[in-house]
């Protein structure tokens, strides 16, 4: 599901998760992308990675099944923003945080900032396409994982 105003203050996703259209007792899980095409200058010469945050804060069912689904990806998973005490409070800064504040167990994924973050260079030659197409088909198998298992993944750790 598209939203809007992420910037202006997660507007879009704010709204929707005060009012939403189905009950967030049917959400499952949030799979949150937010600019996942570029390389940050701590990964510039490593593996093909992607930053995980938020994948255990509410569920460590989440968290194993996004592990799980990486075995056919192959991303290096970095973990390094999901601190609860790291400085650029990046869980707290997309939309996802909504939907984790109402309890639906979420994974933000992210590929850091880089020099060009919220800047009119951002621009499209700059892209990975190459690494934007394998941490999508991670996105897709946690969510073809969520989707059809038999039971539902658990909230097991308290809202925060």
């Amino acid at each position: 599901m598209p939203v809007s105003g992420e910037e202006k203050g997660l507007l879009g996703s704010r709204y929707y998760s005060d009012h939403p259209v189905f009950p967030l007792s049917s959400t499952v899980a949030d799979l949150n992308i937010d600019m996942i095409g570029r390389v940050d200058s701590a990964h510039s010469s490593s593996a093909p990675y992607v930053y995980i945050i938020g994948s255990d804060r509410l569920s460590s069912e989440l968290h194993e099944v996004n592990e799980i689904a990486n075995r056919s990806v192959g991303l290096q998973l970095d973990y390094t923003f999901n601190a609860e005490d790291d400085p650029n409070r990046f869980y707290y800064r997309s939309d996802h945080y909504n939907f984790a504040r109402k309890g639906v167990p979420c994974i933000f994924y992210f590929s850091g900032v880089h020099e060009d973050y919220h800047q009119p260079s951002d621009d499209v030659d700059k892209i990975r396409f190459d690494l934007l197409r394998q941490r999508a088909l991670l996105v897709f198998h946690t969510a073809w994982e969520l989707a059809n298992r038999e039971s539902r993944i658990v909230v097991d750790k308290p809202i925060k």
